[in-house]
């Protein structure tokens, strides 16, 4: 079973938002408003995440992940249903 780590998502928040957005330190519990995503930056991200990692996350779901560690326990968790 795959696993999705925050660096993952770091690099996906990276590729989507390059480096106008510091992403180091812990980001884990940091709402994406105050990284400075947007609902737009928050919709792209759900698009990279679907693009590399094949997890499809729907808009009004990725609405309702306020923060880098839901999106990782969703990912990671759809890993799990797809393994089972």
């Amino acid at each position: 079973m795959a696993v999705f780590t925050l660096d993952d998502l770091r690099g996906v928040m990276r590729a989507s938002m390059g480096e106008a957005v510091d992403l180091d330190g812990d980001i884990a519990d940091v709402p994406f408003a105050e990284l400075g995503y947007d609902s737009l930056a928050v919709l792209e991200l759900a698009g990279q995440v679907k693009r590399k990692y094949q997890v499809t996350i729907a808009d009004d779901a990725m609405l309702e992940l306020p923060t880098p560690q839901t999106v990782v326990e969703f990912v990671n968790k759809s890993f799990a249903e797809v393994g089972n």
